[in-house]
């Protein structure tokens, strides 16, 4: 069997980059929604939770299970 390799197209169009400046205030939104959504995942409508009561408790229930945080 013979390897042949494929010579580069002339043509061919370059990965693109993202300026550090554009990506950065992108990944900052989503750094805070993930602490946002895990916050309100691992709360247990304790003393740090931002609504009184059990509502998020109950919604978030089975996600809290499943990412292993103990409620019960």
């Amino acid at each position: 069997m013979s390897h042949s390799v494929a010579a580069p197209v002339a043509g061919a169009p370059a990965l693109p980059t993202i300026p550090l400046r554009e990506l950065a205030p992108w990944a900052l939104f989503f750094g805070l929604l993930g602490t946002l959504v895990i916050f309100f995942v691992s709360a247990d409508q304790g003393a740090v939770s931002i609504p009184a009561g059990t509502a998020i408790h109950e919604w978030v229930h089975d996600g809290r299970h499943l990412l292993g945080y103990p409620c019960h």
